[in-house]
C-alpha cells in the first residue's frame, strides 16, 4: 500500500458509507480512480469486508486489551477457541509470539473470565490488562435517551456484510421507504450507535505494520501524547490509552519497510512527552464476532 492506500483505509474505517465522490474529494482523486483502488484493496484481501456493526457503547460495554507472550505454539490453533468465546472482537499475533487481544466485556466482573481464558487458551501466563479509557463522542450526552428499534435493528443486520449496500435495496428488503431507512440510519451514526467500518487485514499487503509501546515521561498525559502522535499520521493511526496504566499508550504503526519503522519510532521518541517507544511487528490478525454483533443477528 502506498500513503493514499492507507488513507482510503483509514476513511473506510471511519465511516465505510462514505461515498466516492467525498472520498475523491478527500483524497484529491478521481472517482475512477477511487473506485480503481477499493477494488483493488478487496482483490488484494486487504478489506475483507464493509462492515456495519451495533456499537459496543450502547450497552455501555468495557473496552479491554491485553497482551502478553504466549507459550502456544503455533498460534494460529488459538483462533477457533477465542471465537468461541464471544467477547473477543481481535487479535493481534506479534513477533515472538506476542498477542494482542481487544475484547468487550458486558460488565468489569466479567474480566476474571477472560483472564482466566487467554492463560488457559492463548498460554498468556503474565497478562498486562489494560482498560481502554473512554473517549468522548458526538451524541454522548444524548446516548442515555437513546433507543434502537426493532427496524433500526434490521437495518444494521441488512448491512452488517455489505455497509455500502443502496439504501433502496434495504428499504425493498425491509418493506419500509427508502427515506425511513435513511433517517434511521443517520439518527444512529450522528448518535454512534452504529460502526460503520471495514474488516481490514493489512498484512496481506507487504507493508509493515506494528504495536508501539509508548511509555510516557513523568507528568506528560495521554491528551499531550494524542497530539504528538497527531503530527505522524498516518504512519501513526490508532492508539489506545488505559485507565488503570496512565503511563502507557500503545498505538499502531504503518510504515513500507524497516527501516522507516525505525526512523519514524526515532522522531516519536525526539517528542517531549514520551520516555521510550518499543515497537512489535504484528504478522497477522484475526477479527471476531461477538456478543454485541450476536445480539443483531437475533
Amino acid at each position: 500500500m502506498d500513503k493514499t492506500d492507507m488513507i482510503l483505509c483509514l476513511l473506510l474505517m471511519s465511516n465505510s458509507r462514505m461515498s466516492y465522490r467525498e472520498l475523491a474529494n478527500r483524497l484529491s482523486l478521481s472517482v475512477t480512480a477511487v473506485h480503481s483502488r477499493i477494488k483493488s484493496l478487496v482483490e488484494q484481501g486487504v478489506i475483507r469486508r464493509f462492515s456495519a456493526r451495533l456499537s459496543p457503547r450502547v450497552f455501555k460495554a468495557v473496552s479491554i486489551l491485553v497482551f502478553g507472550l504466549s507459550r502456544v505454539v503455533p498460534v494460529q490453533e488459538l483462533e477457533k477457541g477465542l471465537a468461541e468465546h464471544g467477547s473477543v472482537y481481535w487479535l493481534g499475533v506479534g513477533g515472538g509470539n506476542y498477542l494482542y487481544v481487544g475484547a468487550y466485556l458486558r460488565e468489569i466482573s466479567e474480566l476474571d473470565s477472560l483472564v482466566s481464558c487467554l492463560r488457559d487458551k492463548a498460554g498468556i501466563l503474565e497478562p498486562t490488562v489494560g482498560i481502554v479509557s473512554n473517549t468522548s463522542l458526538p451524541g454522548d450526552a444524548m446516548l442515555v435517551e437513546a433507543k434502537l428499534s426493532s427496524l433500526d435493528y434490521r437495518i444494521i443486520r441488512s448491512l452488517a456484510d455489505d455497509s455500502r449496500k443502496a439504501l433502496s435495496e434495504v428499504a425493498e428488503e425491509l418493506g419500509v421507504s427508502t427515506k425511513t431507512v435513511r433517517h434511521r440510519l443517520e439518527r444512529m451514526m450522528e448518535l454512534g450507535l452504529v460502526n460503520m467500518s471495514i474488516d481490514w487485514y493489512p498484512d496481506a499487503s507487504n507493508d509493515i505494520m506494528a504495536v508501539l509501546h509508548l511509555n510516557l515521561k513523568p507528568g506528560a498525559n495521554s491528551d499531550a501524547a494524542g497530539k504528538a502522535l497527531q503530527k505522524h499520521w498516518p504512519n501513526v493511526f490508532m492508539s489506545w490509552s488505559f485507565s488503570n496504566i496512565p503511563s502507557l499508550i500503545l498505538s499502531f504503526a504503518w510504515t513500507n519497510t524497516m527501516k522507516e519503522l525505525k526512523e519514524l519510532c526515532k522522531k516519536i521518541e525526539q517528542e517531549s512527552v514520551f520516555q521510550s517507544v518499543s515497537p512489535n511487528v504484528l504478522y497477522t490478525g484475526y477479527v471476531f464476532k461477538t456478543w454485541v454483533d450476536r445480539l443483531v443477528e437475533k
